[in-house]
């Protein structure tokens, strides 16, 4: 769980796809300078998780990274791992979460939905469309708070 300081603004499950991406096509093009330069690299992340759907996301959320990103930056303990079989589902706690921790403009930018990545993947019926839609399972009271904190943050 951490933000992105080139262009993706975060990197939880719908960012993470980018790495199954060639570097290179057949003509030694670089996909990876492709997506990083184009204006439209939230949305293109999206797409690229089009291709597949998984059985189980599971988010590494110990550790986050709230600003700077993807390797080094401020570090938070959010204390949390997260699993859903929905991408959005995940990105949509994961940026919550990240707000809660204090986090960067671009991330604090708009409603949750809203933020470009998410957007195209709810376009593309990848998951959950809206927050009302989100359930999250928690197994101790501290995580029933942190969980109220999340749900209030989505509708925003």
């Amino acid at each position: 769980m951490k933000t992105h300081q080139y262009g993706g603004h975060f990197t939880l499950s719908l960012k993470n796809a980018v790495g199954l991406v060639p570097k290179r096509n057949l003509n030694g093009n670089s996909y990876m300078r492709e997506l990083h330069s184009s204006p439209n690299q939230r949305k293109l992340i999206a797409d690229i998780n089009s291709a597949f759907s998984p059985d189980l996301i599971v988010l590494d959320g110990v550790t986050a990274f709230v600003d700077g990103g993807p390797a080094v930056g401020t570090r938070k303990e959010a204390n949390v791992i997260l699993a859903s079989k929905d991408r959005i589902a995940i990105d949509a706690v994961g940026v919550a979460i990240l707000r809660i921790l204090g986090t960067t403009v671009e991330v604090n930018r708009a409603s949750i939905f809203e933020q470009e990545q998410i957007a195209r993947a709810v376009e593309l019926n990848l998951g959950v469309a809206k927050p009302d839609e989100i359930e999250i399972i928690t197994d101790s009271k501290e995580a029933e708070k942190l969980a109220e904190q999340i749900m209030t943050k989505l509708q925003e």
